[in-house]
């Protein structure tokens, strides 16, 4: 029994990865849809919320047409959508005001007394 056990040792580990790709990639999707529905898709510029919203809708395609993906698979397509997606957040907390400027070094701006 225990030999068994180590010989589905390594497939488990393959399935336990290739779910964790899968539900990684679709968590990401469903974060920038909930960024596109929600109070920031005001501030985003027609042509960012577009780009956005069509790079989500090819995921959503490919992951409806591929469901026997590899995990190699799923890896890629997130990075390919986090490069849609991260310039386009990014710049929009930059123009909220909600990201931090590149000079802070964290230090306070007071002076000693």
């Amino acid at each position: 029994m225990v030999r068994e056990a180590e010989e589905f040792m390594e497939e488990d580990r393959k399935v336990k990865e290739l779910v964790d790709a899968r539900n990684k990639l679709e968590t990401y999707v469903y974060d920038i849809k909930n960024t596109l529905d929600g109070k920031m898709a005001d501030a985003m510029e027609g042509d960012e919320k577009e780009k956005v919203q069509d790079a989500v809708r090819e995921v959503n395609e490919w992951l409806d047409d591929n469901p026997e993906a590899e995990k190699e698979d799923y890896d890629e397509k997130l990075r390919e959508l986090e490069d849609v997606c991260n310039p386009v957040i990014s710049a929009l907390y930059q123009r909220s005001g909600g990201a931090p400027d590149d000079n802070n070094t964290g230090e306070d701006d007071h002076d000693e007394l």
